[in-house]
């Protein structure tokens, strides 16, 4: 059985390590040149994709990279009010710790075979058993397995739903070193997630293992093209740090202090998702895991399901001699898991939208 992965992803990946464990090899195939080619992004909160680390025989790895303190947080309403803090207590158990994007998947990367993955093979089309790259290269393949993530090209093989926007823009900023450069800031963001909600508005810091914190700025019920209206002059940080600020009226300077402390690094993201449930007829030699399959809006779920999808594939693969079982044994559960996942995370995005969302969200975290 030859099973070509596309995508070094977190799902990908763990889904080759799965296989490796168990006596089954399999390539992945990344479009990006090498392994250091991109930055990989934040924190992660990773709690029930601890399961398929277990599977994958990295869970002590793990818990040794990850951040219990991350699981900290504090709740803020834009006027400063605290509604909630909460302090992860010395050698408490490491249920939702935080893990950096990179360190993951360094851990994973490092768990496989240096020619497992292919570097600079960006996916074209696939047929019939054969899988062609961008530059004219190809491989044969058993089973086809799509983690391409959010825009997905082996998607379109198995179903034509398309992600969509949500009606979120995130600009995102962050501040180096900052126990250094800030301390007054750090102090105040604490070592984990800083919450703060508004009308239609939030501010999400997060403090990173290497000493950054990252900060999202989201703009909700927003239309996909709302950064062309924003007025933030992306090519000028300075002016696009003010307008920013301009754009959070009434809220407290010591919240609009970590926007002004920001350097030059800023990114915007239009966020997209798929239809929440979404499954597709079997298609012969051909499935999707993590974002290719249900993208979700981004509330904590998706690394998650990537991590068990690549477990539960890579389990059913071992068990079964037909990859065809295994695929359908798969995507049985996938859709259950992944469906109840993201209808949840719908669920959380609405109270991030609604006009009294600090409350909504303090009522969430403390059910009476």
């Amino acid at each position: 059985m030859t099973i070509a992965i596309v995508g070094a992803g977190l799902g990908g990946l763990l889904l080759a390590r799965v296989l490796r464990v168990n006596g089954i090899e399999s390539v992945v195939y990344e479009r990006e040149s090498a392994r250091g080619a991109r930055g990989q992004g934040g924190m992660l909160d990773i709690h029930s994709g601890q399961r398929a680390l277990r599977d994958a025989g990295l869970l002590d790895q793990f818990f040794a990279i990850a951040r219990g303190e991350g699981q900290d947080m504090r709740l803020l309403e834009p006027d400063g009010t605290l509604l909630l803090q909460e302090d992860t207590p010395e050698g408490a158990p490491l249920l939702r710790p935080e893990v950096d994007r990179a360190d993951l998947r360094d851990l994973l990367l490092d768990s496989l075979p240096e020619d497992v993955v292919r570097w600079g093979h960006a996916f074209e089309s696939a047929g019939d058993g054969v899988v062609h790259f961008a530059d004219g290269r190809s491989a044969d393949y058993d089973l086809l397995v799509g983690a391409d993530g959010a825009q997905s090209r082996v998607r379109a093989l198995v179903t034509d739903a398309r992600p969509v926007h949500l009606g979120q823009n995130v600009v995102e900023i962050g501040i180096p070193d900052i126990d250094h450069t800030h301390p007054d800031l750090a102090a105040m963001v604490g070592r984990g997630n800083y919450w703060v909600l508004g009308d239609g508005l939030s501010l999400a810091a997060q403090r990173n293992g290497d000493g950054r914190v990252r900060i999202g700025l989201s703009f909700y019920r927003t239309p996909e093209d709302w950064f062309a209206t924003s007025g933030i002059p992306f090519d000028d940080p300075a002016a696009a740090r003010a307008r920013l600020v301009e754009l959070l009226p009434g809220w407290d300077p010591g919240i609009t202090a970590l926007i002004e402390a920001c350097d030059d690094t800023i990114v915007a993201r239009s966020i997209t998702t798929l239809p929440p449930g979404l499954t597709w007829p079997p298609t012969p030699g051909v499935t999707l895991i993590g974002d290719a399959a249900h993208l979700m809006p981004p509330v904590g779920e998706g690394a998650n399901m990537a991590l068990l999808d690549g477990a539960v594939l890579g389990l059913a693969l071992a068990a079964h001699d037909d990859p065809a079982t295994a695929v359908a044994e798969y995507e049985r559960e996938m859709y259950a898991r992944t469906g109840a996942a993201a209808r949840m995370s719908a669920e959380i995005q609405e109270l991030l939208t609604a006009p009294d969302a600090s409350r909504k969200m303090l009522a969430f975290f403390q059910p009476s």
